[in-house]
Formats: C-alpha cells, sequence, structure tokens
C-alpha cells in the first residue's frame, strides 16, 4: 500500500473523526488522484507560514493540521525558554504537555471559513500544553495581531489567515515576540519541532470550559483596539492639514469583505476625515467574497463597486484591503477624470516621497533613517531616498525580512526605520507593527492625498511629477500557476533549467548580470567575475540586463505559484510602457524563457 493510501485509511479508520471530514473522505475513496494529492504530504511552511485548501487530508486545512502545528509551537516555545532548539535532545517530547504557564501566545483570525474555529482550536492546544492564549473575540487584522504580541509582551502571536488566496483556502502564520513573522532560522526550527508531531489526529486538547477556568484562555477586550487606533493615528505627519482638509476631500474605501472596516472607519474618525463613504455591499464580512473574483487590491476588477461609489460622488481616492488588511491599494483620478488603479511600486513611491518631504520640511529627518525594500521592488524608492541622503536596504521577498531588518536596527543602534515596502502593495510606516499594515497605509495615503490637494494636485499628478524627476520607472509581475505535485516538480525543474543553461539575451539585449540567490553569487558576464550575495539563500534567480532592466523569477513561498517580476525604467511613459511589454512578451511562456 503507497504511503498517500495508508495515511487515507489511518483518517478514514480514526474513531473520532469529524463527520464532515470523514463524509469528504468517503466520497473521494474511488478517486486514487485525489486521495493522493490530499495525503501525499503534510501543509508546510514557507515565507508566509502554512497555508493550503480547507479539507480533509494531511496536505489540507483542517483542525488536525491546526493541531499539529499548534503543538509543535509550544514545543518550539518550551525548548525556546529551556535553550535547546533540539528536538532530537528532548527525551520528554511528548504530547502529555509540559506546563509552561510562563509562556503565552496571542491569536487572531479572519473572515474565511472556520477560521474561528482554527484560532479556537489552535487555543486549545497550546492550554493542554500549559500555555496561556490571548484569543481575540472577534475578527482581526494581521497587524493589529502583531501589534498584540508586542504590546502584551507575549512569546509569540498565530494569524489564522489566507490573505487574498480564493475562498476555498486557509492558513496558519507564526509571529515571533518581536511581532514580526519568523526569520527563516527560527521558522526552521519549528518545522522541525512540527515534523516531530507524528499523529495529528492524536494532538489532545483541552476543553474551553477548562481552559478559562485556569486562565489559560483570556479573550482580549476592545482595549487592543483603542491602543491600536491611538497609535496608528499618532503616525499622522500633518494632523491639521487633515482638519483643513477634511470636508473637501472625499474618500471611498472598500475591506473586500474583509476585517479592515471597524479599524479602518475608527482611525479615519479619530485622524479627522470627514468625507469617508464605505462600499456597502463588501463592508460586511463573507469567507466567499461574493461580490469580487478575488479579494486582493492588486487586482483592478476588485475595485469595479468603489468605483461606481466614486464616481457618484466625485471622490478624491479610493483604498482597499485584503481580507486580513495587511495589503492596500489606491485608485486615483488621472488627468482625464479616469480612476486609475495604482501598482504597489507607485504607491509605495508616493508614500515614501510624501513621507521624505513632510519630515524634511519639519526637521525631523536624520541621516540614519533607512528605508526597506524587497528585491523584487521598484528602484525608484531608492533613487528617491537616494535624494534625501538616504540608504535603501534590500530584503528577500517576504515581510518577514524587512521586519527582520527593524529588529537589527533596534538592537544595533545604527540605523532608524523610516519606511518598508514592497512591491505586492504592502506598506509599513510605524515600526510598532513589525509585518506590512494597511491601516496605517490607509491614514497616510489619505493624508497624502489631502495634501497634495491643498496644493491643487491629484495624487496621479503627483506620481507623474516624481517620474519626470527620477525616471519613468515600471514593473509588472506574470504568475504562472502550477498546482499539485506535478505542478511542484515543475516549478522545480523550472528553477533547475534556469540555473544550468540561464538565457544569454531578452529581447535583443544581452544579459549583464545573473544574481543566484540560492548559490548567494552575483555574476558579472560582461566583467567576467563573480562576488557574493548578502543576503540569506533562497530560491530565486534575478536577470538584470544592458539597460538595467531585470527579471527576477522565484516559486511562491504560500501559493502553488512561479512568480517573474519585471523592472524597466525609460525616459517617458510611453519608452517605459514599450520596454515592459517586450520584456513580458520575452518571458511570457516561462518554460521557453
Amino acid at each position: 500500500m503507497s504511503l498517500e493510501n495508508e495515511r487515507y485509511q489511518r483518517w478514514l479508520n480514526a474513531p473520532d473523526l469529524e463527520p464532515a471530514l470523514y463524509e469528504e473522505l468517503r466520497a473521494i475513496k474511488d478517486q486514487p488522484a485525489e486521495i493522493a494529492e490530499r495525503f501525499y504530504t503534510h501543509l508546510s511552511f514557507g515565507t508566509g507560514g502554512m497555508r493550503g485548501e480547507i479539507g480533509a487530508g494531511t496536505n489540507r486545512m483542517n483542525i488536525y493540521t491546526i493541531r499539529k502545528a499548534t503543538l509543535g509551537l509550544a514545543h518550539y516555545l518550551h525548548n525556546r525558554k529551556s535553550g535547546d532548539l533540539n528536538p532530537e535532545r528532548d527525551n520528554n517530547f511528548s504530547m502529555a504537555g509540559k506546563h509552561h504557564a510562563d509562556s503565552s501566545v496571542v491569536i487572531a483570525y479572519d473572515c474565511r471559513h472556520h477560521s474561528d474555529r482554527f484560532a479556537l482550536e489552535a487555543a486549545l492546544t497550546l492550554a493542554q500544553q500549559g500555555i496561556k492564549a490571548f484569543l481575540f473575540p472577534n475578527l482581526a487584522p494581521t497587524p493589529q495581531l502583531s501589534f498584540a504580541v508586542r504590546r502584551l509582551q507575549a512569546d509569540a502571536g498565530i494569524m489564522i489567515t489566507a490573505s487574498h488566496n480564493p475562498p476555498e483556502y486557509n492558513g496558519y502564520k507564526v509571529y515571533g515576540p518581536d511581532g514580526a513573522q519568523l526569520n527563516v532560522q527560527d521558522a526552521e526550527q519549528l518545522m522541525a519541532m512540527i515534523a516531530q508531531v507524528e499523529d495529528e489526529l492524536s494532538v489532545p486538547v483541552a476543553s474551553q470550559e477548562e481552559a478559562l477556568d485556569k486562565g489559560l484562555l483570556v479573550y482580549l477586550d476592545e482595549q487592543i483596539d483603542r491602543d491600536y487606533v491611538r497609535y496608528v493615528t499618532s503616525l499622522s505627519l500633518e494632523p491639521e492639514l487633515i482638519g483643513e482638509m477634511s470636508e473637501q476631500f472625499k474618500i471611498v474605501f472598500t475591506p473586500l469583505h474583509g476585517t479592515a472596516t471597524k479599524l479602518v472607519q475608527a482611525v479615519l474618525k479619530e485622524a479627522g476625515f470627514k468625507q469617508v463613504y464605505m462600499v456597502e455591499e463588501q463592508v460586511a464580512p463573507d469567507p466567499d467574497f461574493s461580490t469580487v473574483a478575488s479579494p486582493n487590491p492588486e487586482e483592478h476588477e476588485a475595485f469595479a463597486l468603489a468605483i461606481e461609489k466614486a464616481k457618484l460622488i466625485e471622490a478624491d481616492i479610493i483604498m482597499g484591503t485584503d481580507p486580513d488588511a495587511d495589503r492596500m491599494g489606491i485608485v486615483v483620478r488621472d488627468d482625464q477624470g479616469t480612476y486609475r488603479v495604482l501598482t504597489g511600486n507607485q504607491t509605495g513611491a508616493l508614500l515614501l516621497n510624501y513621507i521624505l518631504t513632510r519630515r524634511n520640511a519639519q526637521g525631523t529627518l536624520a541621516a540614519n533613517h533607512t528605508i526597506c525594500k524587497t528585491i523584487v521592488t521598484s528602484e525608484l524608492g531608492r533613487v528617491i531616498g537616494q535624494h534625501f541622503g538616504l540608504e535603501t536596504i534590500d530584503t528577500l521577498t517576504g515581510f518577514k525580512f524587512i521586519g527582520e531588518k527593524i529588529k537589527q536596527f533596534k538592537a544595533t543602534g545604527d540605523r532608524q526605520f523610516l519606511f518598508g515596502y514592497e512591491e505586492s502593495y504592502g506598506y509599513l510606516i510605524g515600526d510598532e507593527v513589525r509585518d506590512k499594515d494597511a491601516i496605517q497605509a490607509v491614514l497616510l495615503a489619505a493624508e497624502m492625498g489631502a495634501y497634495y490637494k491643498s496644493k491643487g494636485l491629484t495624487l496621479y499628478e503627483a506620481l507623474l511629477a516624481l517620474y519626470k524627476q527620477y525616471g519613468y520607472y515600471r514593473e509588472d509581475l506574470i504568475s504562472v500557476t502550477l498546482k499539485g505535485r506535478e505542478g511542484l516538480e515543475k516549478i522545480r525543474q523550472t528553477m533547475a533549467t534556469l540555473r544550468q543553461d540561464p538565457p544569454r539575451t531578452l529581447t535583443g539585449q544581452p544579459v549583464t548580470v545573473i544574481e543566484d540567490y540560492q548559490s548567494q553569487r552575483r555574476q558579472n558576464l560582461v566583467l567576467g567575475r563573480e562576488e557574493p550575495l548578502s543576503l540569506p539563500a533562497s530560491n530565486v534567480l534575478k536577470f538584470i540586463l544592458q539597460d538595467e532592466s531585470w527579471v527576477c523569477v522565484r516559486p511562491s513561498g504560500t501559493e502553488p505559484k512561479l512568480k517573474l517580476y519585471i523592472g524597466v525604467k525609460g525616459d517617458s511613459l510611453q519608452e517605459a510602457d514599450r520596454k515592459l511589454q517586450a520584456v513580458k512578451e520575452a518571458v511570457s511562456d516561462v518554460t521557453a524563457f
């Protein structure tokens, strides 16, 4: 019998298996391919934790995979406190419970199917191990989870979310005591602990009543909301300006059926904005995201209803957040009055320039202020930072690497974090949160729009001014979805082929530099020399062309996708768009590329 079938039979014959999952498994008994897909592996952690389709099986999100991951986390926290993170040396590694009540974990969840149940299962698994769980009683955004971990001085955080994935997905992200997602080393240690849990079906959990009685399950009250709103509002750079423009500047906001509604409304009201209009059809949490094809502000179609509302009231800005409110997209009117969805790179450049301009004028810009961005994010931000005499540090893709930099800055004291962002609509202004924060971004984007309106400019005109000053930078992303075991193998083969036989020309231009982040080497093909890359090893390849256009290829850490990021620079928007299209056509067939 194959391993997949052994696992399938073990689940099917488990005496206390949840009835719905049992029926799901019975329904596929004559579908070997489906059985193999659900049981050929265990859900694993990538750049953003554990994420997968909801359902029965070791390769699915369900209460048993949640319990397994959480038991691994409990042992990880125990061994971290004891100074021993080698599971091979933990002779007492079992599921009996170690009862170390001095540890605590904050748990939050979004609007997805079973998120509240998964969060409670995680809390009760921790309680069985003697670890206190601070559980949000209602939906909460990812950045607020990060904030709460720091505010409550917890040892870890768990966020139940699949971000902007389709409705059939859910996920599980783990945060460290600094409020950032676990770095590579810590994530590997956690994965080793999880792997030691051999039978996910037998993980014990406390009863809710027992956990509450023992003080190991504590529901958070609204004080954490008030603290977070007060903190985010304190990040305003021009509070008086907001008061002056509050009646003139019109905002349309959509949470895309997610978690942001309550906090965004509270922050904008506290800051002084009065003309705030919600997209009513998308305010209520909805795990099926019924009004959009994808609850992702990166997708222009997600703003269709918001644009309709904006046209009616002649809004100055539209803002939208994804389900767990860590990503934000904005829509602005161009010089023809048409509403345009900005890219994450464009929004990031605008926010960065606004922050630098206002801080410089206020005399609060320090020489050691530092900008952080990922290696697949536009170079425009670096050029803007240079204009103000500031350095930009690149990190690997994934906001946890920016969070890691903030921790380093705090430890050494030689740098101050100013702004962090990534092309995928993630921004961070204040470092009391250590993950991308769409609530912060909403406030600063609204304030920025009001500022430019006070100067007689739209945000689109402000963007064109940036291009005129610094160059016309354009970027795009091609995502190739490759699901299942065959998809994973296809991704592996494609990356291997690109390493063994890399392209030497693209769009008729020679490839001048190849950066392989897995081998941590940068190869200059013009000068014929190699040099080391300082970033951690990662399965990423970057190809730089003669005119400094670039293509970066990497497997997604959270989705079954191969991602190709593209960046170009032109002397005009038309030239930049032409260059971008040429590179996209050259790499559109990733297998040929």
